[in-house]
């Protein structure tokens, strides 16, 4: 397969290597350069390329290139390129993790880097087309079993023979407290957990995000997010939750997973 690609990084010198490694696989096909974010988003946007190679780690802090860039994706397109970080910063490996890049490469890059890549690449190429074969034949089934979906998913809080039964559904955050944790609903009912905090993390997905080292919110149940204030505001109530520096991409996720869906912005 081929792959259509553009490079966007505000260092001439890590333009020309990328390029010129790239240059050397028939399989990747050069659209163009940008060295800003205004003009990577452009690009983009203009020529739908298959891979973009994104740097987020700027020479020049007036470029504006970071993570952000992909949000703006996912709210202008669609489907959203495959994004290839190629930094000299290591340390940002953990944050490109979590907008779900498809590779993160090291400048200078290496002939073996982008066998790698191409490698994943065509794999992804291969998952995807049985994964729509198998979406097919199981879409009357899957619909019968969105109950059981993570959305869906029955809470049992357990203590001393009593067990309380919760659709996660309806919890709006949790609340760390100590060694427990406060659960609260929709309703605006309360429940204790005799659980941490960071138990709860790992046993539920999205929509549920933690924000804050004391907080975990449901994403359903966020009406406004203000980030001078750092502050989540929750559905149908006056209730204002914070989020912390340490966890403001996740923040970026949710402003990302809301604005790919039935989405207008004025």
């Amino acid at each position: 397969m081929s792959y259509s690609y553009v490079i966007i990084d505000d260092d001439k010198q890590g333009t020309l290597e990328t390029q010129a490694m790239a240059g050397s696989f028939p399989e990747l096909i050069f659209v163009g350069t940008a060295n800003n974010y205004k003009k990577g988003v452009n690009i983009i946007l203009e020529n739908k390329p298959d891979l973009v190679f994104l740097e987020i780690d700027p020479t020049n802090l007036k470029s504006k290139l970071s993570l952000s860039l992909i949000n703006e994706l996912h709210r202008c397109l669609k489907v959203v390129p495959k994004i290839v970080v190629v930094t000299k910063a290591k340390k940002l490996a953990y944050e490109a993790i979590k907008y779900a890049v498809t590779d993160y490469i090291l400048k200078s890059p290496s002939r073996g880097d982008f066998m790698q890549l191409l490698t994943k690449l065509n794999n992804d190429s291969n998952q995807m087309a049985l994964l729509n074969d198998e979406i097919i034949s199981k879409t009357v089934s899957i619909s019968n079993q969105n109950t059981n979906s993570q959305q869906g998913l029955i809470l049992c809080i357990k203590s001393y023979g009593d067990y309380r039964y919760i659709d996660t559904r309806d919890i709006a955050y949790l609340k760390a407290d100590n060694n427990s944790t406060d659960i609260h609903l929709k309703t605006g009912e309360m429940i204790t957990a005799f659980k941490t905090l960071k138990h709860f993390e790992s046993a539920l997905y999205y929509p549920f995000i933690r924000i804050h080292n004391s907080y975990i919110v449901n994403s359903c149940y966020i009406s406004r997010i203000h980030t001078g204030n750092a502050l989540c505001h929750i559905k149908h109530t006056l209730t204002k939750i914070p989020f912390s520096k340490t966890y403001k991409s996740n923040i970026d996720l949710i402003i990302s997973k809301i604005s790919s869906d039935n989405y207008l912005e004025i």
